[in-house]
């Protein structure tokens, strides 16, 4: 499997892990509890398999941290009534902008 669909898989794992943590409500409800685990376990294996395949460790990070925080801002902001100022859509996009950098920086 290319390293790019792996690093989304985790990506997408990693998002589903931080807001079932939300929805755990302190490990109280058991399902998004164990969503919590499975999803942050594996998103962490899938990673570790994205770095074997050769992807540099700041590219596969920056991607992977910088999209799972404008997906959890989102999420939150759509569907769990959170808030989503003017400052913190332009330092989601300073996010993507940094990680940008650092693939074109890679890629050279």
């Amino acid at each position: 499997m290319p390293a790019a669909l792996l690093l989304a898989l985790a990506i997408l794992l990693e998002v589903a892990g931080t807001v079932s943590l939300r929805l755990s409500e302190g490990f109280t409800r058991l399902v998004p509890s164990v969503v919590v685990v499975v999803g942050y376990l594996s998103a962490v294996a899938l990673l570790s398999q994205v770095l074997k395949l050769g992807m540099p460790l700041g590219v596969a990070y920056g991607i992977w941290a910088a999209a799972g925080v404008a997906l959890v801002a989102i999420i939150g902001a759509v569907f769990l009534g959170d808030g989503l100022t003017a400052v913190q859509i332009g330092g989601i996009v300073l996010v993507i902008g940094g990680v940008l950098a650092l693939e074109l920086g890679a890629a050279h």
